[in-house]
């Protein structure tokens, strides 16, 4: 085992003790297949009663990149693409995920601190870092049937946004209803990838709520591997599958599991007692606490981030040394000397890991 403390992501540990315990209890009974069984259905309930939908179609799938995949292949038709920013996961992280499926990601600009020359050496919550801004969005799709050739184009056909984003930053109310009245206005598909969505829920610097979320875009996804199971997503379609046939197309896609019931246990426990929202809140008192370390020990802050993703600058002849204590995520070249680097609580992150962790630092 590695003799050192990682901060390199919010998906290094295993799961909940709770989950452990119930699949430890359930290890011996026989269940039908492929979220056939009930406790996806108990899980699928509590998650539509928790969103204020009880219409909604809830479906559960291995993994993110899976479930980007699916969905995106699930609302676009084959000559259309989906707009995302340019520093979006589906656009940056996901080896070509979507291109894969024979869809193009169309990228719109997103503010990161590294083109912001004139902030360089202060931190700032810039409201839209990673994010996209509804003016450019409408820009985009305007400007595509404004094109006389636009027929021989890739069709803006949905758009993926991520709350929190690749930069912890989240979306407002208000940001998130006006993309939602552009979709609306040209009949997209929104689409809002939650893989840390529990972390950007219990943010004390948000104003959106899971009710918001599921009013104001068509399909999201509640994250469940980075946020206390051992694997999973819990897709949500708001309004209903936009297909009479999802299942085959989930299963095409390698994203439907034979023991279902596996994922339905663990979401079936992470929505009983409101488990979910209150180790995504440990996260965030972590991150703050983390963050408050930081700066009183004369660190940069890259962004001040109002999630559980914290970004530092460091000097690069310190990275080296730091990695044989730390583990940490590389996120970008800021200078010839320095990196940024990125520390992720999770749900499970303790006070004693802060301590040990500043000790290294």
């Amino acid at each position: 085992m590695p003799d050192k403390i990682s901060f390199s992501s919010d998906y290094t540990k295993g799961a909940h003790p709770r989950i452990l315990q119930r699949l430890s209890d359930t290890n011996f009974e026989q269940m039908p297949g492929y979220g056939t069984d009930d406790y996806c259905k108990s899980a699928a309930d509590k998650i539509k009663k928790a969103c204020g939908k009880p219409d909604a179609d809830v479906f559960f799938l291995v993994g993110g990149t899976q479930t980007n995949q699916t969905i995106i292949d699930m609302l676009l038709k084959p000559y259309e693409g989906v707009v995302a920013a340019q520093t979006g996961h589906v656009a940056a992280h996901e080896a070509g995920a979507i291109e894969f499926s024979g869809h193009k990601v169309l990228t719109l600009p997103s503010l990161s601190k590294a083109n912001e020359d004139d902030r360089a050496g202060e931190a700032v919550y810039d409201e839209q870092v990673g994010k996209i801004k509804a003016s450019d969005l409408r820009a985009l799709i305007s400007g595509f049937y404004a094109d006389d050739n636009h027929e021989h184009m890739v069709f803006p056909g949905a758009v993926y946004i991520s709350h929190p984003t690749e930069y912890g930053t989240l979306y407002t109310k208000t940001e998130l209803t006006e993309i939602s009245e552009v979709c609306r206005e040209y009949k997209l598909p929104l689409f809002l990838d939650g893989a840390r969505l529990g972390y950007g829920l219990m943010s004390k610097r948000t104003d959106v709520t899971l009710a918001d979320i599921a009013n104001l875009v068509d399909v999201f996804y509640i994250g469940g591997t980075k946020v206390g199971a051992l694997f999973g997503e819990a897709v949500v379609f708001t309004k209903g599958a936009p297909t009479t046939h999802p299942v085959p197309i989930i299963k095409q896609h390698g994203a439907l599991l034979a023991k279902g019931w596996l994922l339905g246990l663990q979401f079936d426990t992470l929505f009983t007692d409101d488990l979910y929202f209150d180790i995504s809140r440990n996260a965030i008192e972590m991150a703050d606490l983390l963050r408050k370390s930081l700066v009183d020990k004369g660190y940069r802050l890259y962004i001040d981030s109002p999630t559980n993703q914290q970004f530092i600058v460091m000097e690069d002849d310190r990275l080296k040394e730091l990695a044989s204590h730390v583990g940490y995520g590389f996120w970008e070249k800021l200078d010839e000397t320095h990196t940024v680097i990125r520390l992720a609580t999770d749900w499970a992150t303790t006070r004693e890991d802060i301590e040990e962790l500043m000790k290294w630092l």
